[in-house]
């Protein structure tokens, strides 16, 4: 094998150029979708995490020990407060931003809970899955699309899932520890679309309902 670096090998670097490869194809489509070109302060800011984000990918797919992932994962999660910073900072904050925001965080989830997964099971692969069971409810039905309202809540849940990931990732913590720890924040996330499922239940229109029921 050749030398790629002290943790990158092959698998890491397929893993890397696939994730690029998928940002850009992406990326260029929702920027036409939403007109947004050039891109504001945060959504760069988001734009470097995405980069974080995906020699996070690389690292995992290659099996690197705790030290690189929760280090490169540790800037990514700090830059996910700072976009947010820099979007209310410069009143850029747009629809684009909080679209191009979330899926970096759905992802990084993803791919911290592979990660864990290999140290406490695949029911940790619960956490990263939520999201895109969710999508794909969406896109089957109508009425999970509706708009959500602000939740401190949701925020508090998502950036805790992160949190608690990266922390059980480090290995720092005993192993009923860790497994506490993310039984936890599985346990809140499901709360967290529990009530935005339940909440757009109650918000759904007349006419989808009608349409479903056809």
């Amino acid at each position: 094998m050749s030398d790629p670096g002290p943790w990158l090998g092959p698998p890491g670097w397929a893993a890397g150029l696939l994730y690029v490869l998928l940002v850009a194809v992406l990326l260029t489509v929702a920027v036409r979708r939403y007109d947004r070109w050039p891109l504001g302060p945060a959504d760069l800011v988001t734009l470097v995490r995405v980069g974080l984000i995906g020699v996070v990918t690389a690292l995992v797919a290659d099996g690197a020990p705790p030290l690189p992932v929760v280090s490169v994962t540790a800037v990514a999660l700090v830059l996910d407060w700072v976009d947010g910073l820099v979007a209310r900072g410069t009143r850029t904050e747009s629809d684009f931003g909080a679209r191009f925001d979330m899926e970096a965080d759905a992802f990084l989830i993803l791919v911290l809970s592979v990660y864990v997964s290999g140290a406490l099971g695949p029911w940790v692969l619960l956490i990263g899955a939520m999201r895109y069971l969710f999508g794909a409810a969406a896109w089957l039905t109508p009425w999970l699309r509706g708009p959500l309202p602000p939740s401190l809540a949701r925020k508090a849940v998502a950036a805790a899932q992160g949190i608690v990931l990266t922390v059980v990732a480090s290995g720092v913590l005993p192993e009923p520890v860790s497994t506490a720890a993310v039984a936890l924040a599985l346990a809140a996330l499901v709360w967290s679309f529990g009530r935005d499922v339940m909440g757009l239940w109650r918000a759904r229109s007349p006419r989808t309902s009608a349409a479903e029921e056809r």
